[in-house]
């Protein structure tokens, strides 16, 4: 009997025990349907009415774009924009049309808006046009009844404050095209733009930022009421160069006085770019817009080609700036000494085959740093008989050329150098002896551009030390540079004092191929080397007729190009020109080099750091120079 009383009482205590978890489960489930349905109730019941809670994607902003001293290159500016969901439209043109009694809006822009309708998911919004007039706004905004699925927006656009004169560097943001669609959501924002050139292209994603995430309740015409949820969006990085933008803004209104050229100014130790541009240029602000059909094919059109940044990938003849190269070669394969000289009498010979002298009388007898300083052929075709192609070749990979620099911007050319196992792989023939002679003036298959010839300059004159070009730290940390310096190339400096030497002669003796375009004023003196790029060989009929290279049509004539360092004593900028069939080196390169050379020591960009960094604080930018 007492055996049943203890048992009934267990029982009991576990009976409670299970009746009060679930009485607990109960009141927790009670609490929450309450809370649901009281305190929620009309937030759900708006969820599931008529749709009415929008979930838009938030656009991020994009991170900015300044120069060395904080100065902004590429920003965002306040923007209004009209906008259409497909869905909620019933007729999309009729609306349309509606609107355009309204706004000023093409029949472009309407074509545009209907063809990116019936491609796209209807419940995507598509831009109509931006850059709206808050006047427009509030017009689209009081017959928003009259205009089913249509709504404004007031979002960031693109500028860029330097226009032409980083077009080509800082490049421009684009809309996003089918190529580009990938998992980002900000991807499907309406006028939504990405990086399409230059350093917006190459740190897109990190100037990008990531895309938040609204609920916003709206009524019956589409218009928000409240904002219920919002997850911030993560707004983008911002890019410092090492440009000085008013230097950038000087060369490219230099260059723009020639039909076609480009230039580069860069530190000769550190190999921070402080300039970098190419003419003619165009206006980036047009495609943060929908840009017209007959704008694109104007620029395309344009024989000087204004959307190809020819700084980094314009690939020419190194004329005679390669002939440094070819000394270098020759000094180090000991073909020939300080003291070897050679008679010039206006042309050379090679077996049956005659190589002319660009002064057709002749410059008589002259050395290493007289045939620089007067670029006399005849020396350099014998010095390159002797020591032969690949040597010559060795020595120009060594210098830059040929080969990708591994510059930020990915519109980069690697250019060419040849050598006998490059043409027999390429061509399927074998190297010809008079290939090396045309090879050792910088003509031939031999290709460069004008960035690749500055770090050809610069490792001549900074003391043997393999610096490379860049413009963000970035791309400083993507060479690597040792904290104790660029490495060194293991040239002699007896071989690059006899270089120096015949280059500041170019310029400053009276008998130099660019004393015509030595600065005015001692104190910003500078040395360089004048090159002539032959385009189209000019006959011997056209020779004795007295037929001059100007007088042939702009396509055909000779480039013109420059390479330079200043100062004289301590060699710090480098400036790298080149004028397309701008005839001759002397004639239109120098000048320009010169001018771009006094101006970047007139403001000496390298003895500011860079915006962001306290002075005296340890700097990429102010990379150890060599003893």
């Amino acid at each position: 009997m007492k055996k049943n009383q203890d048992q009934v009482r267990v029982f009991t205590r576990r009976a409670f025990v299970i009746a009060g978890l679930q009485g607990a489960l109960l009141g927790v489930l009670g609490g929450r349907l309450a809370w649901l349905q009281i305190s929620q109730g009309a937030r759900y019941k708006t969820l599931s009415d008529k749709n009415r809670i929008n979930l838009k994607v938030l656009s991020p902003v994009r991170g900015e774009i300044v120069d060395r001293f904080g100065v902004p290159l590429a920003v965002n500016a306040q923007n209004f924009r009209a906008l259409i969901i497909p869905e909620q439209a019933a007729d999309i043109e009729q609306t349309l049309r509606r609107l355009q009694e309204m706004i000023e809006l093409s029949e472009d822009d309407i074509q545009a808006v209907l063809k990116e309708a019936g491609k796209t998911a209807k419940f995507v919004p598509i831009e109509i046009t931006d850059d709206l007039s808050w006047k427009d706004v509030a017009k689209i905004e009081v017959n928003l009844p009259d205009l089913p699925g249509l709504s404004t927006d007031a979002g960031k656009r693109r500028t860029y404050p330097f226009k032409e004169a980083t077009a080509h560097l800082v490049g421009y943001v684009g809309a996003v095209s089918k190529n580009d669609v990938g998992d980002d959501p900000a991807l499907s924002l309406p006028g939504f733009k990405i990086g399409k050139t230059g350093i917006e292209k190459r740190f897109d994603l990190e100037m990008r930022g990531s895309a938040g995430q609204a609920e916003v309740e709206v009524n019956v015409v589409g218009r928000e009421v409240r904002e219920l949820k919002k997850n911030q969006s993560r707004n983008g990085k911002r890019i410092t160069l090492t440009i000085d933008g008013e230097l950038q803004r000087f060369m490219q209104g230099r260059l723009s006085q020639e039909k076609s050229a480009s230039a580069v100014v860069m530190d000769a130790h550190s190999g921070a770019v402080y300039a970098l541009a190419s003419a003619p240029s165009f206006d980036p602000n047009a495609f943060t817009s929908r840009i017209s059909a007959a704008f694109w094919e104007e620029l395309l059109a344009n024989p000087a080609h204004p959307l190809t940044n020819k700084a980094v990938s314009g690939q020419y003849p190194p004329a005679s700036t390669f002939k440094m190269i070819s000394l270098l070669a020759g000094l180090q394969a000991g073909a020939v000494t300080e003291n070897t000289t050679a008679f010039c009498k206006g042309h050379y010979e090679l077996g049956s085959d005659r190589f002319h002298c660009w002064k057709r009388g002749g410059h008589g007898w002259v050395d290493c740093r007289k045939a620089l300083q007067m670029s006399c052929d005849v020396y350099f075709y014998e010095l390159a008989t002797k020591v032969g192609i690949d040597k010559i070749a060795q020595v120009a990979r060594m210098m830059g050329l040929g080969q990708s620099l591994d510059f930020e911007l990915t519109e980069e050319r690697a250019g060419l150098v040849p050598d006998k196992a490059w043409k027999r792989g390429k061509i399927g023939q074998k190297w010809q002896p008079g290939e090396t002679v045309v090879a050792s003036i910088g003509q031939g298959y031999l290709q460069a551009t004008p960035l690749q010839l500055a770090v050809m300059t610069a490792r001549l004159v900074n003391g043997g030390y393999a610096v490379k070009p860049w413009v963000t730290a970035d791309g400083l940390a993507k060479n690597i540079m040792p904290e104790s310096g660029w490495p060194k190339l293991g040239i002699s400096p007896e071989h690059l004092s006899l270089i120096k030497t015949g280059m500041d002669r170019v310029v400053n003796d009276e008998k130099g191929t660019a004393y015509g375009s030595r600065a005015d004023d001692p104190a910003l003196a500078f040395g360089g080397k004048t090159g002539t790029g032959q385009v189209q060989r000019i006959t011997m009929k056209q020779r004795m007729s007295g037929v001059k290279n100007e007088e042939l049509q702009w396509k055909s004539r000779h480039h013109a190009l420059f390479v330079g360092y200043a100062p004289l004593e301590n060699p710090r900028y480098i400036a790298s020109v080149v004028v397309e069939h701008g005839i001759g080196g002397s004639r239109t390169a120098a000048p320009l080099a010169r001018d771009l050379l006094v101006e970047t020591q007139k403001r000496n960009p390298g003895a500011t750091p860079v915006h962001g960094q306290a002075q005296g604080a340890a700097s990429p930018l102010k990379a150890k120079e060599p003893a």
